[in-house]
């Protein structure tokens, strides 16, 4: 081919600095052809390799098209057309899978074949002679028959390196010629090996073009214009579908805004429907958690027949709750809920409390459940038998007055007292003869707050030991303790008992002395927890002994709270659940007025082993007040005793001893006052010498 140049292999034996200069032009383009085959080569791997991509993609989805018929959708339905026009798209799909298949195996053949065989032929070869290009075992050989010498001339020597010259030149020479060949035929390959890749790229798509222009025939044609017609069919019917349904957002919107708001609606606008025999919704019902603590949760109820079910969300059937035939329904007072029914089943057994959003809803879920109650849904026109009884559900929404004293006899006259009213069987005991005489403001202070955690009490006395700690330059104890009352408690007690407690509540008394004040107490702040959902109590433990109680942090061991045991007033526990007990604390203030507060508690042991505890405690400081007196009463003696001896010896000690002075009278000085008098005399004649 003209315009190439060569490299002269008649000069490979001579090998001289104008060939070698050449050679170095030949070998930088051979270094760029060799770069830019590789990217080449990369990029149509890159076209192989989607080509297989899309054969086995495209044969993947006439697959799934193939298998739509097996598909069980739950909307889906039995679509015939649907799935007849699915399947002719399948088997052309599969037609252009098959072209696809065809293509990628051309490809492999005429693109991909002839690239990689200049690639990993020819291009390996031309780095195969360079390197071998690149000994220097001619010019080792030249160098050492150079200094072969005059003197010592040796034949074997000189015959062993001669051979070795002729070895190594003849082995470059041969090299060198086979280099400057292959070099010169890369000018030739290096258009052939870009030419041919992409003739059979060009070949394989004029064939896959063909191939696909025979299998789409006219018939294919029509039938993908009839498609298209049926999905701008199914558009459009989808566009007016959607109008439709936000027009009937938009009027849902305006007619339902009354509804979003959880009050009461106008009745006028919305009347109480008491026909009703069915009925749905979300209601909160009561579960109880403890003792006297429960819980609300917000579930979606609904009548089925003669029973109550609900529902949770996420479920797919629902659950019985209670059976309505020959149930009692009423609307009730609960003291932390509005809206509030209850459910009792025929037998009194299962007592249901659920709650709804307004008290139009909770009339109607009364109805209701009085008219299934009544078995009316049973008959035909139950509308009507409805509206016979809907006085009788009238009287059921609105509680009795016997159900209304029932409360207010049980709640305190005080409004501030509402939050804390609850049944006192719900402390687990019936209140005694006493307590019902006796009026609850009898008891309890009226308004009184409840303390549920514990908290140090500050009396005058305590801030004014803080004050004077304060001047004098002390630390005032942040737990309210003197510092007299550690040297007390560090004494030796005889009795020294430690209990696990939990903190319920504590709350100011004003009959400290009645025997019922400590179960009422115990009522009201049982109550007050579980209006407000208050579950946490602090554990602490309680140390008795024979001159105080203590609460002690059982992390830290630091004394909470300390009670006087003289101030402990009355100690018991509760009648039924023996673990809760607590006692009266009487203190006196600063100005004379005293107060007394009652300390809630539950424990892990029994309540009457710590109430007994407390009780000998408290036998024991009085065994040991009454010795003290004794003993105070003998010292007493005794000094009293002391000082008649005193004055006595006083008395004997007056009598005259000494010279009488002019006035009749003895003067009778001390030692110490001889000595003061002798030392003034001395300091005046020794100032009259000094003068």
């Amino acid at each position: 081919m003209p315009g190439i140049e060569k490299l002269p292999i008649e000069e490979t034996l001579e090998d001289s600095p104008q060939t070698r200069s050449l050679l170095g032009v030949f070998e930088e383009d051979t270094a760029a052809i060799s770069n830019y085959c590789t990217q080449l080569y990369q990029a149509m791997q890159r076209i192989y390799d989607a080509q297989n991509e899309l054969s086995a993609a495209t044969h993947l989805t006439s697959r799934l098209l193939k298998e739509y018929d097996k598909q069980r959708f739950p909307l889906g339905g039995d679509d015939e057309v649907m799935s007849s026009t699915l399947q002719q798209f399948a088997k052309v799909i599969d037609e252009l899978s098959s072209c696809h298949a065809v293509l990628s195996t051309q490809l492999a053949d005429a693109m991909m074949f002839p690239i990689t065989q200049f690639k990993e032929r020819d291009l390996k070869e031309i780095k195969r002679l360079t390197s071998l290009f690149l000994s220097a075992d001619h010019d080792t050989a030249i160098n050492r028959y150079s200094r072969l010498s005059k003197k010592r001339d040796n034949d074997k020597v000189r015959a062993e390196v001669v051979e070795d010259v002729y070895t190594s030149r003849k082995k470059q020479h041969q090299t060198m010629m086979h280099y400057f060949c292959s070099l010169n035929t890369l000018q030739y390959k290096k258009k052939t090996a870009l030419l041919e890749p992409l003739l059979g790229y060009m070949q394989a798509q004029i064939s896959f073009f063909k191939l696909g222009s025979e299998n789409l025939t006219q018939q294919w044609e029509d039938f993908l214009g009839t498609i298209g017609t049926s999905v701008q069919n199914v558009r459009r019917e989808m566009e007016e579908e959607v109008g439709q349904m936000q027009q009937t957002i938009q009027q849902m919107e305006r007619s339902c805004d009354p509804l979003y708001v959880p009050c009461d609606p106008d009745p006028a606008y919305s009347p109480v429907c008491r026909s009703l025999t069915r009925k749905q919704g979300y209601l909160h019902i009561r579960n109880k958690t403890g003792l006297v603590s429960s819980s609300w949760e917000r579930q979606y109820f609904f009548t089925q027949g003669g029973n109550l079910m609900h529902q949770a969300r996420g479920e797919v059937a629902g659950g019985l709750v209670t059976d309505l035939d020959n149930c009692s329904v009423m609307a009730v007072d609960c003291d932390d809920r509005r809206f509030c029914f209850q459910v009792t089943s025929f037998d009194g057994k299962k007592v249901v409390t659920l709650q709804a959003e307004s008290r139009k809803d909770c009339e109607e879920w009364v109805s209701t459940i009085n008219n299934i109650s009544k078995r009316i849904y049973l008959s035909e026109n139950a509308e009507e038998l409805a509206a016979r009884v809907n006085q009788s559900a009238l009287e059921a929404v609105t509680p009795s007055p016997s159900f209304q004293q029932r409360h207010e006899s049980m709640r305190p006259s005080s409004k501030g007292r509402t939050g804390r009213a609850s049944s006192i069987s719900s402390v687990g005991s019936e209140p005694s003869p006493a307590l019902s005489v006796l009026s609850l403001d009898a008891l309890v202070a009226p308004e009184t707050p409840i303390q549920f955690d514990i908290i140090s009490p500050v009396s005058e006395e305590n801030s004014g030991q803080s004050k004077t700690a304060a001047q004098c330059g002390r630390r005032s104890n942040p737990f309210g303790e003197s510092g007299d009352s550690t040297s007390e408690d560090s004494e030796d007690s005889i009795l020294h008992q430690l209990f696990i407690v939990q903190f319920l509540g504590s709350m100011e008394v004003k009959t400290p002395e009645s025997a019922d004040v400590i179960s009422e107490t115990m009522r009201q702040i049982l109550a007050a927890r579980a209006i407000h959902n208050i579950f946490r109590m602090t554990e602490s433990h309680l140390l008795v002994t024979c001159g105080c109680l203590k609460l002690i942090d059982p992390q830290t061991q630091v004394t909470r709270l300390r009670f006087p045991l003289s101030s402990v007033v009355h100690c018991s526990s509760h009648q039924d659940n023996k673990r809760l007990f607590g006692f009266v604390l009487q203190s006196s203030g600063g100005r004379g007025d005293s107060r007394a507060v009652c300390y809630i508690f539950e424990s892990n042991n029994d309540g009457e082993k710590i109430c007994d505890s407390i009780g000998l405690a408290k036998q024991i400081a009085f065994l040991f007040h009454c010795e003290k007196q004794q003993e105070e009463l003998s010292k007493q003696r005794q000094i009293e005793k002391d000082l008649e001896e005193q004055s006595r010896l006083i008395a004997a000690s007056s009598r005259p001893a000494n010279q009488p002075a002019s006035d009749g009278q003895f003067l009778v000085l001390s030692n110490s006052q001889s000595e003061d008098s002798d030392a003034g005399e001395e300091g005046k004649k020794k100032g009259e010498s000094e003068a």
